[in-house]
Parts: structure tokens; sequence; C-alpha cells
């Protein structure tokens, strides 16, 4: 298969599927904001570090790992215009969580340069990057993922198609505000528990032994937290960004939301303390001292 893949983007998620592309020798160039981390992840020589402008030149398939819509629209219609140089049959593949409103904007202004746009939502976070196991929630024209596969197979494990433009990441922001949703009300449980005079470690235990289980404890609270290490690689302003976007999207379709609401509070809390650039897992010691502030605030967010 020819290297004819490039990367926009390749800090915590990025750099993980920038290995396992260049491991399967698709990878041709790539870009990043701090061109030292790119160089720092050891790349064959063969991979070029390109502008964003370059890209257009130099690749078929252009993937987006940057922090949502905004920075996918200054690089295609800024400076840099990449829209402008994006070759008949160019494959944009945003990998962001973003608004679908905005995500089907840019699907439109791709489609009329002559290119092909598929927003994938991503789910396992950094681990899975690293693994090249992520689970994918795509939207977009079924022949654009087809064309797509072979690229995005080498990142997945799991492919869904869910629709037109803007479905995959509607998909993406419902999924993240249950995900983190349930790891707040895991936090809220097992904080009560120790305040019960029970061990982390058996609370957890027992939470996966019974149906309380989820993602956050099989694999949050051991890997990250039980632990100490703290390091589950996503800041608290990655959660309160996807919290916030998903009570966003169901303000829009008249969707009541409470549960969600109290989430977001609380992160939201955490942000104005400072929190925002502290590894999630944090949040975990720091619970007590955000709830009250964010019990008000959803009060006040509540219709």
């Amino acid at each position: 298969m020819p290297a004819d893949v490039g990367i926009i983007g390749v800090g915590q998620m990025g750099s993980g599927i920038a290995r396992q592309l260049a491991a399967a020798g698709r990878l041709a160039a790539v870009y990043h904001t701090d061109a030292e981390s790119a160089r720092a992840l050891g790349l064959p020589n063969a991979v070029i570090a390109a502008t964003a402008a370059e890209m257009a030149s130099l690749c078929r398939f252009v993937l987006f790992v940057v922090p949502g819509s905004a920075e996918i629209d200054g690089i295609l219609t800024g400076e840099d215009d990449l829209l402008g140089l994006v070759q008949s049959g160019t494959l944009l593949i945003d990998l962001t969580t973003s608004d679908p409103a905005e995500t089907r904007r840019l699907a439109a202004l791709t489609q009329a340069a002559g290119g092909w746009y598929l927003d994938c939502g991503m789910t396992g976070g950094a681990i899975a990057a690293d693994a090249g196991t992520l689970t994918l929630m795509v939207g977009g024209e079924a022949k654009a993922l087809d064309l797509a596969r072979p690229v995005l197979d080498v990142i997945a494990q799991r492919i869904f198609h869910l629709g037109p433009s803007g479905a995959g990441h509607t998909m993406k922001l419902i999924h993240n505000l249950v995900c983190h949703t349930v790891f707040l009300a895991t936090c809220e449980g097992a904080r009560l528990a120790e305040q019960a005079g029970l061990s982390l470690d058996r609370t957890i235990e027992v939470f996966n032994a019974g149906n309380a289980r989820s993602f956050a404890s099989e694999v949050r609270f051991p890997k990250h937290i039980v632990s100490g290490r703290f390091d589950g690689r996503s800041r608290v302003a990655n959660l309160a960004k996807d919290v916030g976007m998903g009570v966003d999207l169901a303000g829009r379709l008249d969707q009541p939301l409470a549960i969600s609401r109290a989430a977001d509070a609380l992160l939201q809390r955490a942000i104005e303390q400072g929190l925002g650039d502290e590894d999630f897992s944090r949040l975990y010691p720091a619970l007590a001292d955000l709830i009250a502030g964010a019990s008000e605030r959803a009060q006040e967010l509540t219709p």
C-alpha cells in the first residue's frame, strides 16, 4: 500500500495514530504546531514534517487530530488555505469531537472543492490510539468510508457508519455525555464509600463484580486512580468541552437534561478552580471541593 496519509495534530491521540500508520507503511507526512513534539515521535525518516498546506499535494488522505472544528476551519480556509489546494478525490478525515452543524458546513465546503469529508468520532482514549484499537463513529458518504477503510482499519478495531455528514460527531457527543457522567457518578459513589470507612480498591472490586461496573470502574479507576498514578492522558478541560457540547446539542433539540447538566456544572466548577489542564483522573481527589459550587450552578442551569 502507498504512503499517502498525512496527520495534522500529533498530540496525545495523534501520536499513537501516527505510529500505527507509520508501522503499516501508510504515513507520508505529519504536521504539529510544536515541531519538537513531532520530531520526538521517532517516526521513520521517510515521513515528512510538512506544513498543513503541503498535505494537499503529498497525501490522498488527511487526518485531523486537533481540538475541534475551529482549528480545522482555520487550516482549510485560513492562511494555509488547504481547501484551495485539495486535489480531486482527496479525503479529509475529521477525528475531532465537534459540533455536528459545523461538521456539515466543513463537509459541504470540501465537497464543493472536489474532495470527500468524513467525521469520525473516536473512543478508546490514548491507550487505544497507541494500540490501533480505537472505535470510530463515522458520518458521511458510504463511498468515502469505503475508500477510507484501508486507512481506518490500521487505527481502529471497530467502525460504525451512522449516517450522513454530522452523524458520527452527533454520536460522539452523546457517547461522551454518557461516558463522562458515569465517570463522575462513579467518583461520587467511591468517595461516599471511603467516607463510610470502606477501602477504595475493594469498593471498585465490588462495583466490577456487580451491576455498577462500567468502563470507568473497570479501566479508569484501577489504572489511573486506585493505582495513584493519575495518568489518564486527557485533561479536565477536554471532559468539560465534551459535556458542554452535548448539553448544547440537547438544548438545540429541545431535549431536557438533568443528570448531564449536573455533570456539566461540576466540570465548569473544576475549570473555574484552575483544574482545566490537570489530568481528568484528578477530579476524584478534588471532588469534595467541587460539589457544593457545582450544585448551585446546576440549579441555575436547570430550566
